[in-house]
């Protein structure tokens, strides 16, 4: 995938990822609708700003109207609430799994036909590290994340034979607003995006962009012993 010959649509590329992710694509030749709940906070050039709220129905359906276009869906835009699964409010976990999973769903129904219609192309979800692996906090982000992985799978498979590859990218934590008060590695969301469009350029279904998400990959196969030994630990 050429990007010089692709019609973008970021969301959430107002700020941390989506921002760089569409910095990036522009910067490759692609034509990039830029969105976000406030369109003008988007100051990217050679961007166009459009409104989308990816948990109001009709914010996307007004977002397909516009932008018959697309042959490249970026689902990038996210919430972090912090919340809890056992003692965390109802409203922030149901925040976490309508943007994560059901605008996700929404964002790939609302395009998925467009992008046919184009002659098919790319959807890439964003998910993360921890949607492998959960370090016990932030419950409701880890379980959404998890839930969008296996969404993604679904939708990978339904949409292969419309000629429409469905990608995940996965990386741990990212130096953005949204981590601002987590004090651990983190990485450049520049050199994120750099990879993430590599891995599309090259038709790559699974994207593993750095060190903690293919260490935590390489455990899955261990099943529960490996991921999370503590918990045998305690029984000693």
């Amino acid at each position: 995938m050429n990007m010089t010959n692709q019609i973008a649509l970021v969301t959430g590329a107002n700020r941390g990822l989506g921002r760089q992710l569409t910095i990036e694509l522009i910067a490759r030749g692609a034509k990039v609708y830029a969105g976000a709940r406030n369109p003008e906070t988007v100051d990217i050039p050679g961007a166009i700003p459009i409104q989308l709220d990816i948990t109001d129905p009709k914010s996307v359906a007004a977002a397909a109207e516009g932008a018959k276009d697309v042959t490249l869906l970026i689902n990038n835009a996210g919430s972090s609430t912090g919340a809890s699964l056992l003692e965390g409010d109802w409203d922030s976990i149901h925040l976490e799994f309508d943007t994560h999973v059901f605008g996700t769903l929404s964002m790939v129904r609302a395009f998925a036909p467009i992008i046919e219609r184009n002659g098919g192309g790319t959807i890439l979800n964003v998910l993360s590290a921890l949607s492998w692996f959960s370090i016990g906090d932030a419950g409701a982000y880890t379980a959404a994340k998890s839930a969008e992985w296996g969404l993604t799978n679904v939708l990978r498979l339904n949409l292969a034979p419309r000629n429409i590859r469905v990608a995940s990218l996965h990386v741990g934590f990212m130096d953005t607003d949204m981590t601002a008060d987590i004090q651990a590695p983190k990485v450049n969301p520049t050199d994120i995006a750099k990879i993430a469009i590599d891995g599309i350029e090259a038709g790559s279904y699974e994207i593993v962009a750095d060190d903690t998400s293919r260490q935590v990959q390489s455990g899955l196969a261990g099943g529960v012993t490996s991921l999370y030994p503590q918990l045998f630990q305690a029984k000693k």
